[in-house]
């Protein structure tokens, strides 16, 4: 609950301390005091939008603290534990705006954007405006405080993600089938490309080992002559061979070994160099036996060498790197027709995730019928007692999953009334006049109220358009909602004021050329005197006194 709540410098306030307690606390003050002043203070450290204009003129800067407990508030301890800002029982919100129009956030002393402060305040307060009514006429509006009544929190976040998945797989099938006719003119491109170098069959290495080949049998002759020459020179010339020149040499090497024994160990080096020249010779000689100058051989070797060549510059690359784009294209042209695959298990799957959205919306519908017939009892009795004797209230539920689809299932809302005898169900707008209006939008709010989690509830002069017997209703319904929730209630009415447990008062003074606003929690004789205020104007008599004392004491 709120505990406590500092203001200094924001707007007409120039420094402000309140405590608040648990049960009903009404607000009361003259018109143009500043009532909801408080409120608003309250809703920038839960996360309202700031400006410059609501610092105090003549300030540098505006700054709001609030305090609350949490022992009976495991949702906002959980969120503070999962954020890590926990700080036992308590919870601290700070918000400081400059005069240039700057803010900054805090809780519990750690900086914070202001977003986290209004995902924390969802926890701690729900605030019901004078303007509830016309949001009731929207229905998204009346769809969301049916499911805050049915509390299925856990069936909303299923069908938002269920919804998310099945749009995620959607949209991504739409995509590839966007893109499907550009894939099949690019997959005949390829396919025509793949046959033609399939058709090649060009090896991994086949090219350098053709351009080897080519080589040799272009410069067959050269070769023959080339190495003739080196056989004559090595072994085969009759005058002067180097085989002879060498043989030559050990004969006389052998002599000098008989002479000297240190000639023996260079013996053996000759005999290595003879053998070395006739393995060559012998070499070169098989290789000229197996030299073939095949002309055909060397013509298909041109032809083949041509197509490569051609086809590589038809592909931008190297003949050497033409085999490695043959396999790319390959690749890619796998890869195509996996897509047509990956399209019919996609449209499988999209099917899938539509279902499960249906489940989900299922469950939903059912769930929202369910609580829907308790609200249209629950409304209707209300209505009742807010001097609508003949009023009915019902919501109207249509679920249309093949067209009304949606993050919030497939559901449309509408809250329809009947508020005299024989006049059908109506939609609300159309049929309530403004303070039945009011009074329809004070009972739903009070009774969706008491199922939401948070443990402080304010309601800013929602009671607009109300007064007499009426009023005292609403001050009754207020003060037995305030028996298990604190309840904060601006109002303006002496029946509504009467029934809170405690009672604060707003006050406006100027003082050299500045004003300011204040708030005082009234005791008992001050709380007579301003019920009186506000029963009989501004001349309080002996008989609004007596009036105000009565309405204390119903209360």
């Amino acid at each position: 609950m709120l505990a406590h709540i500092t203001i200094q410098n924001f707007a007409i306030v120039k420094a402000l301390e309140l405590d608040f307690h648990s049960g009903m606390t009404t607000i009361t003050g003259e018109t143009g005091a500043g009532k909801s002043i408080a409120i608003d203070a309250l809703g920038l450290c839960l996360g309202d939008r700031a400006d410059a204009s609501m610092v105090r003129p003549g300030e540098d800067k505006a700054e709001i603290v609030t305090l609350f407990h949490l022992q009976n508030n495991p949702a906002a301890r959980r969120w503070l534990e999962d954020n890590e800002l926990t700080d036992g029982d308590e919870c601290i919100l700070r918000r400081v705006i400059t005069k240039e129009g700057r803010s900054r956030a805090f809780i519990n002393g750690s900086p914070v954007p202001a977003s986290q402060q209004k995902s924390l305040g969802q926890h701690l307060i729900n605030i019901h405006g004078q303007h509830a009514h016309q949001l009731l006429m929207r229905n998204d509006y009346q769809l969301t405080l049916l499911d805050q009544y049915a509390g299925h929190q856990h069936l909303l976040v299923t069908m938002r993600q269920r919804y998310q998945e099945w749009r995620a797989k959607r949209n991504e099938l739409k995509q590839l089938e966007k893109n499907k006719e550009a894939f099949e003119a690019q997959k005949q491109l390829l396919e025509y490309q793949v046959s033609e170098l399939n058709e090649l069959a060009l090896g991994e290495t086949e090219y350098p080992e053709l351009e080897e080949e080519h080589k040799r049998l272009s410069n067959c002759g050269d070769i023959a002559i080339c190495s003739q020459s080196v056989i004559q020179a090595l072994s085969e010339d009759e005058d002067n061979n180097a085989l002879s020149l060498l043989q030559y040499a050990q004969q006389k090497l052998a002599e000098l070994t008989t002479m000297d024994s240190q000639f023996t160990p260079l013996m053996q080096m000759l005999d290595e160099a003879c053998i070395q020249v006739q393995e060559t010779s012998h070499e070169i000689t098989s290789y000229m036996d197996r030299l073939d100058m095949d002309p055909a051989r060397l013509n298909y070797l041109d032809d083949r060498m041509a197509t490569i060549m051609r086809l590589s510059r038809k592909h931008q690359v190297l003949p050497e790197a033409l085999y490695d784009a043959h396999q790319a294209l390959i690749s890619e042209l796998d890869s195509l027709n996996d897509s047509d695959n990956h399209i019919e298990q996609l449209t499988q799957d999209v099917e899938l995730k539509h279902q499960a959205c249906l489940a989900s919306a299922e469950k939903l519908s059912k769930s929202r019928k369910r609580y829907a017939k308790e609200l249209d009892k629950l409304i209707s009795a209300s209505m009742h007692e807010l001097s609508m004797q003949h009023g009915k209230f019902h919501i109207a539920l249509n679920s249309q999953p093949e067209s009304h689809l949606s993050p919030m299932g497939v559901d449309s809302i509408e809250f329809l009334v009947s508020t005299n005898p024989g006049q059908p169900m109506q939609a609300l707008g159309k049929v309530a006049s403004g303070g039945e209006l009011s009074r329809i939008s004070l009972a739903i709010q009070v009774i969706t109220a008491q199922k939401v989690d948070t443990p402080s509830l304010i309601f800013d002069e929602v009671d607009v358009g109300i007064s007499g017997p009426t009023a005292a209703i609403v001050g009754k319904l207020l003060r037995r909602l305030g028996e298990s929730t604190q309840v904060m209630c601006v109002t303006h009415l002496p029946q509504v004021a009467g029934c809170g447990h405690q009672q604060m008062f707003v006050t406006k003074t100027s003082e050299k050329g500045t004003t300011s606003t204040n708030m005082i929690l009234l005791d008992i004789s001050a709380r007579v005197h301003e019920l009186a205020r506000l029963l009989g104007g501004s001349e309080i008599t002996e008989h609004t006194l007596a009036n105000a004392k009565e309405l204390l004491v119903a209360a």
